[in-house]
């Protein structure tokens, strides 16, 4: 008899723990906090976690001599953007980390931003850290890879695109090189409003 109730009890503790992590991947909870940052905008101006402070966020690695993912990226993130606008959501903001600080000035990020049409009021093209203070910070904030090798002009780095919420946790990423859950990302943006 105490085996049945041990195997019962083990069943239903793997039926409640599923029905738990089912749940929890659906909804929108509580992240990993992005720690404190302050970097330098394609206005040459400081610009930090404390700007983004009570809004919700996405957030992106490229630059602007990639010759790979980074265009349509942007393309994508500009798609984006305009979505937002659409769609009448407030307090959406967009951050472009370059990976490649020592090329992108916030010049060069400017006229970069300006060829995909990006409304410079809520995008931040930022710049203005080291390559391996870069590196560090994608990897121990957002859990993504950037190496610029030594030798070659092209920066190694992850396409992902990063959700963070009003509190400045990160709660979840998507696919922002191909077939990218727009409508997803939509939606998800509209349960963080």
């Amino acid at each position: 008899m105490n085996m049945k109730i041990s195997k019962r009890t083990i069943g239903l503790f793997i039926i409640i723990s599923t029905m738990l992590l089912t749940a929890c991947n659906s909804e929108l909870g509580n992240g990993e906090p992005i720690q404190d940052f302050e970097f330098t905008n394609q206005d040459g101006k400081p610009f930090g976690l404390a700007d983004l402070k009570g809004k919700v966020w996405i957030a992106d690695f490229i630059f602007t001599n990639c010759e790979t993912v980074c265009p349509p990226m942007t393309f994508h993130m500009s798609e984006l953007q305009k979505m937002v606008k659409e769609e009448g959501l407030e307090n959406v903001h967009f951050v472009s980390f370059s990976v490649d600080p020592e090329i992108d000035t916030p010049e060069i990020l400017k006229e970069y931003a300006s060829k995909f049409d990006a409304d410079l009021s809520n995008w931040h093209f930022l710049t203005g850290y080291s390559q391996e203070t870069i590196e560090k910070f994608a990897y121990e904030q957002f859990e993504t890879y950037v190496k610029k090798p030594q030798n070659d002009d092209q920066v190694i780095h992850g396409t992902r695109f990063f959700l963070i919420n009003a509190d400045g946790e990160l709660v979840k990423d998507y696919n922002g090189n191909a077939d990218v859950p727009f409508d997803e990302i939509i939606d998800d943006l509209k349960k963080l409003q």
